[in-house]
């Protein structure tokens, strides 16, 4: 899951596209690629990394790239079912007991530097993945969220992208012969088994070459199996290292093989937050070929102007965050389609609970029972209902404030989920009169002061911030704004906890994964930000990860978000509403309600007539 991102089976888009009339276009090469076509997205925050893996690089701003750039095992439909991508590679399930599956590469699969994409590069992936090398854990100051013990971290092993799912594989995976396949043994049933590998995030041989100094791309390989295989601490420092970060920029690096892809395109260009160029890969030969040349993707972080691009006709496609003025403007717009729907991510606010902060109960001298009262007025005091009729309802009639962490309204067991979770213990509305109470319960003086994080850049919480500031003060809580612009967003939200209380974004589901949502809420998860921890959650998610009984799997749902909302974890609001649109001359458009949205069917995409500009881009503020 990544930020902007939800959980559980997510409905597709109920869009109202045109249906256009095909009409002759760029011609094609012998390759299928439309002979000098271009194609312009707007999107609302730059790449930062493409090791989607790691701590930081784990954000839908980095997804939208990367699903252009790299191929994998799986993608979804436009009905979210799961088509596997038989010219990138296979698995199988090989044995129940213990579950054990197959992966294996494509002879044609290759990195773009023509570098076989195999085994070893799979490896590199569980290994970074299943905190099996880790020997340091990070330490925070209580108040401050500092790292204490960087130097004990920079000389041990500690990857930072631990998925709950592939630390049930303890065992290393064995590598054929002709290093193409790999196996995988779990300790346990995993439900979610055949959506937990996709395809590695960064190329093995990268790795070997620029943490160990390997010659080559197969003295590289080699150097990373024998450093896991081995368990060589000193070498898997180094890997672990380079690996946590050095896929990280903001343009495009000098070095060419930290940006190498697997997929339909190549990164060409990229100005720092202005845009970014992908031209087809020739050396892709898999079923989700390039069919239009090049792709820009400009990075317009106001919704608004992204309308004005399109209009203007600077970008072909854009998929703004909706708003009702950004709806009436691209309803007034010529020549374009339009889809109108609800995307699979929800808006919600996280508390911080381990900072030093209002919401931890180190700040009452370890009193827990004060922090959870605390936590909760602060919770009553947040105008949900207020929100969705305000910024919602004029995009979405029949919209409602959503009351699950887990499940999507409307989809199965959600009303049952909201019956029964304790939800109900927060009115929609806000109820100033319950937080003043339970605040003078606590005995804490006011007004409580609360760092407040989301993105500065974004209009709609902007709007949301300004109505929880107001109901909140009438509550007994100061709110400070410690907003920050989109480029510095995601890695104050993911790093910087010393510096906010509470935090409002959203979570975009990236698959239809059962257990997605358990990296959220489990202690030390990837996306458990505000550093919650229950080990009542973090058995329910045991269990949840070995269920396949779908009543059961609820069961486990059910228990896991009657403890988050008995602890006060956080709230949520709304399901966001989606809103897409593209120039006429660009067809096969057809968006997903999850991760990568606008993205999701690039390699259907045709032009059939003038394009926006092919030349360098010039950013929109």
């Amino acid at each position: 899951m990544k930020i902007r991102r939800s959980a559980a089976v997510v409905a597709a888009l109920a869009a109202g596209v045109l249906v256009l009339t095909a009409c002759s276009g760029p011609a094609k090469s012998d390759s299928g690629i439309q002979k000098d076509s271009a194609i312009t997205v707007a999107w609302e925050a730059p790449l930062n990394e493409l090791n989607t893996s790691s701590a930081n690089g784990n954000a839908t701003q980095n997804a939208v790239i990367t699903a252009l750039l790299d191929a994998g095992f799986w993608t979804y439909d436009k009905d979210l079912k799961l088509v596997h991508d038989t010219s990138y590679g296979t698995y199988e399930k090989t044995s129940d007991d213990p579950l054990t599956v197959k992966y294996t590469l494509g002879a044609d699969t290759t990195w773009s530097d023509g570098t076989p994409v195999d085994a070893t590069d799979l490896l590199l992936e569980w290994a970074a993945t299943s905190d099996v090398f880790n020997n340091v854990v990070a330490k925070e100051d209580p108040e401050t969220g500092a790292i204490t013990n960087q130097d004990e971290i920079d000389a041990g092993v500690y990857f930072d992208g631990t998925s709950p799912s592939r630390t049930l594989i303890t065992d290393t995976p064995k590598i054929s012969d002709d290093g193409k396949s790999i196996t995988f043994v779990y300790s346990k049933k995993y439900a979610d088994w055949e959506l937990d590998f996709q395809a590695p995030a960064v190329p093995a041989h990268v790795v070997g070459e620029k943490a160990l100094g390997a010659a080559d791309a197969t003295a590289g390989k080699a150097a990373i199996v024998k450093a896991i295989q081995d368990n060589d601490t000193a070498a898997l420092s180094k890997v672990s290292k380079f690996w946590n970060s050095g896929f990280e920029f903001t343009k495009l690096p000098a070095d060419s093989a930290l940006y190498l892809s697997t997929g339909a395109y190549m990164l060409k260009d990229y100005a720092e937050n202005q845009y970014l160029t992908l031209e087809a890969n020739p050396k892709y030969k898999g079923a989700h070929k390039a069919s239009v040349e090049r792709v820009t993707v400009r990075y317009i972080d106001d919704p608004m102007a992204q309308v004005t691009a399109l209009e203007n006709g600077e970008v072909d496609i854009i998929g703004p965050q909706a708003t009702a003025d950004v709806r009436t403007a691209i309803e007034a717009l010529k020549n374009v389609n339009t889809a109108f729907g609800v995307e699979g991510t929800y808006e919600h606010i996280d508390l911080v609970h381990a900072n030093g902060g209002p919401f931890d109960a180190a700040t009452y001298g370890g009193d827990a029972a004060k922090a959870l009262k605390v936590r909760q007025a602060f919770l009553k005091a947040i105008p949900r209902q207020q929100i969705v009729d305000n910024l919602i309802k004029p995009l979405n009639p029949d919209a409602k404030v959503r009351n699950s962490f887990i499940l999507l309204p409307g989809s199965a067991n959600y009303d049952k989920m909201v019956k029964e979770n304790g939800s109900s213990a927060y009115s929609d509305a806000a109820d100033v009169p319950g937080a003043q109470a339970l605040l003078a319960d606590a005995g804490v003086a006011t007004p409580v002061k609360v760092r407040f994080a989301f993105n500065a850049d974004n209009t709609r919480r902007q709007t949301e911030f300004a109505l929880i500031q107001e109901s909140a003060k009438a509550a007994g809580f100061e709110l400070v704004d410690a907003s920050k612009p989109a480029a510095e967003w995601g890695t104050l939200l993911q790093t910087g906890q010393d510096q906010y209380d509470a935090s409002l974004f959203g979570w975009q589901s990236q698959s239809t994964a059962v257990t997605e949502s358990d990296a959220n809420f489990r202690t030390g998860g990837l996306n458990n930000y505000g550093k919650y921890s229950s080990a009542a959650v973090d058995s329910e998610f045991d269990g949840l990860q070995t269920e396949t009984d779908p009543s059961k799997q609820f069961d486990y749902q059910l228990a896991v978000e009657k403890d988050l909302w008995a602890d006060a974890f956080g709230t949520t609001i709304f399901q966001f509403p989606a809103i897409q649109a593209w120039n006429k001359n660009v067809t096969g458009v057809s968006p997903s309600s999850i991760s990568p949205t606008i993205f999701a069917n690039f390699w259907e995409w045709k032009t059939t007539g003038a394009t926006a500009p092919s030349g360098t881009p010039t950013p929109t503020s």
